[in-house]
């Protein structure tokens, strides 16, 4: 007698994961868009100063959902390796509740926090939608229709070259927030804040 192949329930495990993963990005990737948008619309309205009254809220719960990512990357969802992913994602938290929460006066007013937003926005609507992409039909054998297929090629030219503006963008903007917040906290927050510039894990 044959045995039953233990393959069997590995497919729809399979799929389970992709469908998951394909919602999870897709969320993050609407919810980030959402971000740069409402940057966009608050510095020509409101300015610079008043941005974070109308997004920094709505920036801090988006950027909890990573922590989801961490846990994908223990369980083996995702190639990312675990010290990567939790580093990334500490940064950015560290940034959101360590420096511009507890010292918004110092911090939110200040247009590096909205460039801040602007570099971490972007660069999460273009790769989430490239994972997106990727998990509906692979790369770089993407079978969509013709209009899906363009934009997958747009969407990864701008994962692989987007970097070299936003980057640099993002660690300058992070690390004169640190600066502000730690000059305004004094003492050994102060501190604690030059020895992170010193050591610093951007969150990009």
């Amino acid at each position: 007698m044959d045995r039953p192949s233990s393959s069997y329930p590995v497919q729809p495990r399979r799929e389970l994961k992709t469908h998951y993963l394909l919602a999870y990005n897709l969320v993050s990737s609407i919810l980030w868009f959402a971000v740069l948008a409402r940057v966009l619309l608050l510095i020509p309205l409101v300015g610079f100063a008043h941005v974070s009254g109308g997004v920094g809220e709505f920036a801090k719960w988006t950027q909890i959902l990573a922590v989801l990512e961490v846990v994908h990357s223990a369980l083996g969802l995702i190639r990312s390796p675990l010290p990567t992913a939790l580093l990334q994602v500490l940064s950015r938290l560290f940034l959101v509740w360590a420096i511009c929460a507890p010292y918004p006066t110092a911090t939110t007013p200040s247009p590096f926090y909205s460039t801040m937003l602007l570099a971490w926005s972007l660069t999460e609507v273009v790769r989430y939608s490239y994972f997106v992409f990727t998990l509906r039909g692979g790369v770089p054998a993407f079978e969509g229709t013709e209009i899906e297929r363009r934009i997958m090629k747009g969407i990864a030219w701008a994962r692989y070259n987007f970097f070299y503006a936003l980057y640099p963008l993002g660690i300058c903007s992070e690390c004169v927030l640190v600066w502000k917040a730690g000059g305004e906290a004094g003492g050994w927050v102060q501190l604690g804040c030059w020895a992170v510039l010193g050591a610093y894990v951007p969150g990009e």
